[in-house]
């Protein structure tokens, strides 16, 4: 495994910043999501796994520690910059190369749909260089494929500790198969991601 990394400014020139969690990755995501800065102009996309046939409250439950806009993505929108998107529940959420989501009932990948793996496989395709994924807790090793092809396509990759998540399996089966730039702690992770500052415009 890499050693975790001290605190140090996210890669320049992104415009997208893709998320991934599953098991304990509410908390994980509170931690994470209340570091971005107003300022932040990358896109931000956020895979969850969550049961089928649960309705999202997600953009709510954040609201108030995001100083960013907060909103489910819909099928055709085109992503906006400084803004947090979640994928629906029960739907692949995928990048078109156009800038554009776009939402399908495939079948799921390691047992989830939402798949952290068609998320950023496709983002990786889009953005390229420009993009960094993000790899948190959880309990399966979705993600690990989707982090090797952001990797692959030139783009950066953080995992959280596995030692210190609150599971695990996805962190380490990520770093196993994809490696990862930093391996960082929720409290690194956040102090990394509060020094974006208009990152999606240089």
């Amino acid at each position: 495994m890499l050693p975790t990394c001290d605190v140090a400014p996210p890669p320049p020139g992104l415009r997208l910043i893709a998320i991934g969690a599953s098991a304990g990755g509410v908390e994980a995501l509170g931690i994470v999501l209340r570091a971005l800065p107003a300022t932040c102009r990358a896109t931000v996309v956020v895979v969850l796994h969550l049961a089928p046939g649960r309705s999202s409250q997600l953009p709510h439950l954040y609201a108030e520690r995001c100083q960013l806009p907060l909103r489910e993505a819909q099928d055709k929108e085109p992503l906006q910059a400084g803004t947090v998107y979640f994928a629906p529940p029960d739907y692949h959420l995928q990048v078109e190369p156009d800038g554009c989501f776009s939402l399908s009932q495939e079948e799921p990948v390691y047992f989830s749909r939402p798949s952290i793996d068609v998320l950023l496989e496709t983002a990786a395709y889009a953005y390229r260089r420009a993009m960094l994924a993000i790899i948190l807790t959880g309990a399966s090793a979705d993600g690990a494929a989707g982090l090797a092809r952001v990797r692959q396509l030139g783009g950066s990759a953080w995992v959280q500790d596995p030692q210190r998540a609150s599971c695990g399996i996805m962190p380490a089966a990520a770093l196993k198969r994809a490696g990862a730039d930093r391996v960082l702690d929720l409290p690194q992770m956040a102090a990394s991601l509060a020094l974006l500052d208009n990152a999606g415009d240089k």
